[in-house]
């Protein structure tokens, strides 16, 4: 058990715990449509990017779903009409701790670590409340192996055919 301890403990950056892959969606996309897919994916916070380019445009966390709420014109609203500016965004080598103070300070629940390429930046990894809460109650390292750059992925190329596949059996004619 004192081994299993110390592995908990060696955890100690945003880089040890993150998930690769961010929850996307487009500027134009329906609010009701994106508050359904976050139900059924179980996502808090989305990133919004550009159509045309891939850039971050900025957020929709679940708190500016509940404030757009009572709006009248709610079901015919999109993402642009009530998305939050900006991404918040660590790198991946800071403490754990300097991230959780950060989402305090900007009172967020989700960090992104960001991907720049090609002068795009785009969302690669997130860190968030349930990771940091996920770490605290581990017990083994095994409650963790999910989480982090070392964590076992699906195949990119398996993982393109597959959502390719979804994708074409969605838009099927029948």
């Amino acid at each position: 058990m004192v081994i299993q301890e110390t592995e908990i403990s060696q955890i100690r950056l945003v880089r040890d715990l993150m998930t690769v892959g961010v929850p996307t969606c487009g500027p134009e996309t329906p609010v009701d449509e994106l508050a359904r897919k976050m139900l059924d994916q179980g996502w808090e916070t989305v990133v919004v990017l550009d159509g045309n380019e891939g850039h971050a445009l900025g957020i929709v966390s679940q708190d500016e779903l509940v404030k757009t709420y009572g709006h009248e014109d709610i079901n015919r609203m999109t993402v642009s009409e009530i998305m939050r500016d900006g991404v918040p965004q660590v790198p991946p080598d800071i403490p754990l701790t300097a991230a959780a103070q950060i989402m305090n300070d900007l009172n967020v629940r989700v960090l992104f670590i960001m991907h720049h390429a090609g002068g795009i930046s785009y969302p690669a990894a997130m860190i968030s409340y349930r990771h940091l809460l996920r770490h605290l109650s581990a017990k083994s390292t095994e409650d963790l192996k999910d989480l982090g750059i070392g964590a076992e992925r699906q195949n990119p190329r398996d993982l393109f055919i597959q959502r390719r596949d979804a994708a074409r059996m969605k838009n099927r004619k029948y």
